[in-house]
């Protein structure tokens, strides 16, 4: 029990290390965050480690639940300090379908599907900062996104129990950031041979 708390205990930290920066660079106008991207992400994530400490997730949850109140917080910076706070009709469907999964789960009475839909719906989250960070590769953080794709990883390991409720989202999130740094990357080196 002692490795899972360790554990947890590391995530959360790597969770307050990548934030902190981050946070600093909204504050200071270099990272401009897509606002309803953070706020999905707040409520998928947040939703996301109920419905883990319902499936008995324990210690590992606590970096989740930790993550799903920061990033609320950093949607809340975005649109204080106006970042892209462009809203399309896409992005209300994205923020609808968030909302949408929470009496899905209540009717269900199962946390799996509030998972599933919770991490489509997070994974759908990423589109509007794909967009712009596709167009604007410096305009988000890869150590942040780096930080983040470890720290599922070690979250999922400090779980107290593995099921598809506790693993699919540490997972599914940890492979998108992978996938959203590799394309920052190569966005960033198409734009400086231009």
């Amino acid at each position: 029990m002692f490795y899972k708390e360790l554990l947890s205990t590391i995530a959360i930290a790597i969770t307050l290390i990548a934030f902190i920066p981050y946070i600093r660079s909204i504050i200071r106008g270099t990272i401009k965050p897509h606002v309803f991207s953070w706020l999905i992400w707040g409520i998928t994530t947040f939703v996301v480690f109920l419905a883990q400490l319902q499936d008995n997730a324990g210690v590992g949850a606590w970096p989740i639940g930790v993550s799903g109140v920061i990033t609320l917080f950093i949607a809340l910076l975005a649109f204080l300090k106006r970042g892209d706070i462009t809203i399309t009709s896409l992005d209300w469907i994205f923020f609808i379908a968030a909302i949408s999964s929470l009496p899905f789960w209540y009717f269900t009475s199962d946390p799996l599907w509030a998972v599933v839909i919770l991490t489509i719906v997070d994974l759908l989250g990423f589109g509007p900062t794909i967009r712009k960070s596709y167009d604007h590769p410096f305009s988000e953080s890869l150590l942040f996104f780096s930080l983040f794709a470890a720290r599922n990883f070690i979250v999922i390991m400090a779980l107290e129990y593995y099921s598809m409720t506790t693993v699919l989202f540490p997972l599914v999130i940890a492979i998108a950031c992978t996938l959203l740094i590799i394309m920052i990357i190569y966005r960033r080196r198409s734009v400086n041979f231009h």
